[in-house]
């Protein structure tokens, strides 16, 4: 199953560009708006190299987070009858693969309804965030990214319960990354190649396509877990 995990995340992080943006788009504009200047060499170069240490900073908290909850199902696992509770992660992570695939193909939305559970841990970190702008080295950028990478989405919870399902903290994290690396298009948005990935990714039939990907992924991962109830 895990193979299917990395593959979904990857596109569950790609495809939910529009996502990405809303959520973290303004955040990333406001921090690229406040970044020192420069008066000679490359400015791109120079906006390029604290947006990278940004979105590294965010993609590695994903990966912390998948680590601490596929290490915790593991060690859950050691509680309960582990047949049955591999089971259950199975049908878990089938069921949200299939409600993350709707919404990707713009079916159902209801997956943004799950953001409201960390809205209570996005209340202690948003002051300190904030504190850190402007920012003014590349170390600054990753500290931040870091934090934000705790900002309460929607997708990202999503896929966390994948990362539940894999009963590992290894496959934890690298489904996460997964999903980071997937961000990294519509978040590390310069020059006209990132522009016209971002129209790719939002047109009708592209979505369409990869939600239906997932919700087959969903599906597949349904039917084994049908199976090993027989």
């Amino acid at each position: 199953m895990n193979e299917y995990s990395y593959t979904a995340a990857f596109i569950v992080g790609l495809m939910g560009a529009g996502h990405c943006m809303g959520m973290c788009g303004g955040i990333v504009g406001a921090f690229s708006q406040q970044l020192p200047k420069v008066s000679q060499g490359n400015v791109l170069a120079h906006r390029l190299r604290f947006l990278l240490a940004y979105n590294i900073g965010r993609i590695s908290s994903y990966g912390v987070a998948g680590a601490l909850v596929g290490g915790s199902a593991s060690l859950l696992g050691l509680l309960f009858d582990i047949d049955v509770y591999l089971l259950v992660l199975r049908f878990i992570a089938g069921v949200m693969m299939i409600i993350t695939g709707l919404y990707i193909a713009q079916v159902w939305s209801g997956v943004v309804q799950i953001e409201r559970l960390g809205q209570w841990i996005w209340r202690f970190l948003s002051p300190i965030a904030q504190r850190l702008l402007p920012i003014q080295s590349p170390i600054q950028a990753g500290v931040a990214g870091i934090i934000w990478g705790w900002l309460p989405c929607g997708l990202v919870y999503s896929t966390l319960t994948w990362a539940v399902a894999s009963n590992s903290a290894l496959h934890g994290a690298a489904i996460m990354l997964c999903f980071g690396l997937g961000t990294l298009p519509a978040l590390l948005s310069a020059g006209l190649a990132a522009d016209m990935l971002n129209r790719w990714v939002r047109s009708k039939w592209v979505k369409w396509l990869s939600g239906s990907a997932l919700v087959a992924f969903g599906c597949h991962t349904l039917y084994i877990g049908f199976g090993q109830l027989n």
